[in-house]
């Protein structure tokens, strides 16, 4: 490479350690902030200044954006003509790259295979499951998720079941059935020559077990091997590591077992724990400094996992920023509380100029904790993104809600009407549509007069006429109860059972947990509208104001759009960071969450390693390490449990920390001003949107 590109002046000596290691098995003990990618890519670099081929460097990761950005790193820092012949990727674009270089030695049928996502594996299940007679429905996903788990432990159909009946214990439901559909999947998916994303990696450590000339190919090319997150690593992954790097040993690891979160889809902490065991001779390098919080901040996160009882790498966090503002825990009286402290707080630091969108976080443990939170974001006209996910009311089931109520306030609303007018289906399709859309623009009049026009509409078929007279129906039926000043929660309730939503959801959804995840989000809504009718502002204008300020698109929101908070949950935060955070919902059943503590039919039993209240812990310490300058804890004291308000008990992590890291702040006033702020808001809005007034007014 010539004169040296590679600097390793500005690393501390821990960070520098892990660079300069030369051959061996290496663990880079890399704790939240310590600057792992700069070690990461900066390791790589030496490697290639020092001699060693772009080609025989392997890196892997869990994310093609990871990934992407460790090359983009690597090629800033070498050039990219030095880079180009790196293999930097995730384990599973890695193992398609072998599967599809030894489509001979695999057996297959001619040279091609196909790979199935998770909707095609859905479909698979589906099949293999009509040929069993158990006289009920079955949940695809959990029978998809207790194979992907028996074929990550290299656990073949044969041996499911006998281990079943080994245990002499009575199967679950979902165990029977599981033992019944494996090998029926198994031998359907070699029936299709398709692999799943566990075939990725199962398969090639299958080869490579079977054909020892195979194996010992791939470690001739990639003599450095270096993978990141490797406490999210799973069984397979870790016996495709040893295969290849058994022979030269040449393998480095980075990873931080008080971040291991994901036990739930696979990964096993007993990996990067027992590193030394698995690699002899390892080196262990840990990377204790932390750049990214104030040692206000981080005097919370080592209370939390000093807390911990469970086996984990003795580590010490080193603060290199020094106190910032303090912690606050805020009590609240109840969830709507909560989520009002938090778009309050956050709105007035945005109008004063004291902070933008982006510099906020809020995580939650649930998704079915975002709703109120962005409904409180909405109402203050405070931009919001979500990660991992639909924004609340931008879900299907929410907006086709939402549609039904706004035709009802306003049949002009032509977006509406045609969102709706055939669903549920009614015969009312495209050809039908036209000619309504036609006659509506022959009379000088709206689409929905052409509704209840349609039995005068020349060519429009039966059905449509028919599907007309009902839409009609539904819709002066919830006009009546507007009318009637019923609370906005009634008539809302109303229309699901008039459009018969719940049925439609359960038949055209892909399981029953889908089913429940989609009514669960018009419960949802519901409940928002139970909060805003106990507030007395659920009927007649106000609620209209509601409806349209949830449509409300503000100008320039399009180019404004990475200027937001970001919504998550607390996994989805992980390797994030922010200035401001806010953890919302810091009570018993939510943190820890209560499936911790109960499991569902449909749950994969958890490994006898994996404690679900550990790794609880660590979701907690996570979510306190992405705050950079200042942390809000929240909780409420009650919150909606099955649509009634249900007293909450502190998360046992809050109470665990002691008082003098946090100042106690209670937000207990009733919200009678507030209200009143948010009609006159709702109220500027609307003469904004309708051409009566000025511009909006912003409610606080």
């Amino acid at each position: 490479m010539g004169r040296s590109v590679v600097t390793v002046d500005t690393l501390n000596p821990s960070q520098r350690q892990a660079v300069e290691h030369d051959l061996g098995p290496l663990l880079v003990l890399a704790g939240a902030g310590s600057g792992k990618t700069r070690v990461v890519t900066t390791r790589i670099g030496r490697l290639l200044e020092r001699g060693a081929p772009a080609r025989s460097i392997l890196a892997m990761t869990f994310t093609n954006k990871a990934a992407a950005e460790m090359l983009e790193r690597v090629s800033k820092l070498v050039g990219p003509r030095a880079a180009k012949d790196l293999t930097i990727g995730t384990f599973h674009r890695f193992g398609l790259g072998v599967l599809r270089a030894e489509t001979r030695a695999l057996g297959m049928r001619g040279t091609k295979f196909v790979i199935f996502d998770q909707a095609d594996c859905f479909g698979v299940i589906r099949e293999a499951l009509r040929g069993v007679k158990t006289g009920r429905s079955y949940d695809v996903g959990a029978v998809l998720a207790r194979i992907s788990m028996a074929k990550n432990a290299f656990i073949e159909p044969d041996a499911y079941e006998r281990g079943l009946a080994a245990s002499g214990l009575e199967p679950s439901e979902y165990d029977a059935i599981t033992a019944i559909v494996y090998p029926k999947y198994v031998s359907m998916m070699r029936g299709f020559q398709a692999f799943d994303f566990d075939d990725l990696i199962c398969e090639v450590v299958r080869l490579w077990r079977k054909r020892e000339e195979i194996l010992e190919k791939y470690r001739m090319r990639y003599r450095y091997v270096i993978v990141d997150e490797y406490q999210d690593t799973n069984h397979a992954q870790l016996e495709l590591l040893r295969l290849l790097g058994g022979g030269h040993k040449n393998v480095c690891v980075v990873g931080d077992d008080d971040q291991s979160i994901y036990a739930w889809r696979g990964a096993d902490v007993r990996n990067i724990l027992d590193f030394e065991r698995h690699f002899g001779g390892a080196k262990v390098v840990k990377l204790q400094e932390n750049y990214r919080s104030s040692a206000t901040v981080l005097r919370v996160a080592a209370s939390v996992l000093e807390a911990s009882s469970a086996r984990r790498h003795a580590k010490t966090i080193v603060a290199t920023r020094p106190d910032a503002e303090p912690v606050e825990l805020v009590v609240c009286s109840d969830s709507e509380g909560e989520a009002r402290f938090i778009a309050t707080t956050i709105d007035d630091l945005v109008r004063t100029a004291k902070a933008r969108p982006r510099d906020f976080a809020v995580l939650y443990r649930s998704n079915l904790q975002g709703p109120e939170i962005e409904a409180a974001l909405k109402e203050r006209q405070v931009p919001y993104t979500m990660i991992g996910g639909t924004q609340f009311f931008e879900r299907k089931e929410v907006k086709d809600l939402l549609a039904y109520l706004r035709v009802a306030f306003d049949p002009m609303d032509e977006i509406s009407l045609r969102r709706i007018i055939n669903f549920p289906s009614r015969g009312i399709g495209e050809v039908a549509l036209d000619k309504l859309g036609a006659y509506a623009t022959a009379k000088g009049t709206s689409l929905y007069t052409a509704v209840t026009r349609a039995h005068a509409i020349e060519g429009l078929a039966p059905a449509a006429i028919a599907g007309a007279r009902e839409l009609t129906g539904v819709i002066d039926a919830i006009r009546a109860r507007i009318t009637k000043s019923e609370p906005s929660a009634t008539v809302a309730r109303a229309v699901c059972d008039l459009i018969h939503l719940k049925e439609d959801i359960q038949s055209a959804s892909t399981s029953n947990a889908a089913a429940a995840r989609r009514w669960g989000n018009v419960e949802g809504i519901l409940r928002l509208f139970e909060r805003r009718d106990e507030r007395g502002v659920g009927t007649g204008d106000a609620f209209e104001q509601f409806l349209r300020m949830l449509a409300l698109r503000e100008d320039g929101e399009e180019e404004a759009k990475g200027d937001a908070v970001t919504l998550t949950t607390m996994h989805g935060a992980k390797g994030l960071e922010f200035p401001t955070v806010f953890i919302a919902g810091l009570e018993e059943g939510l943190m820890p969450h209560a499936r911790t503590q109960s499991e569902r039919a449909t749950d994969v039993p958890a490994s006898e390693h994996a404690s679900s209240l550990d790794e609880e812990r660590r979701l907690f310490y996570v979510s306190v390490t992405r705050a950079k300058d200042k942390l809000y804890l929240c909780r409420a004291e009650r919150r909606l449990l099955r649509g009634k308000l249900a007293p909450r008990v502190p998360s046992r992590f809050l109470v665990e920390l002691p008082a003098e890291l946090y100042t106690l702040r209670e937000e207990k006033g009733p919200p009678r001003a507030e209200v009143e702020q948010t009609k006159a808001g709702a109220a500027g809005l609307l003469a904004a949107l309708t051409g009566l007034g000025g511009p909006p007014v912003r409610p606080r």
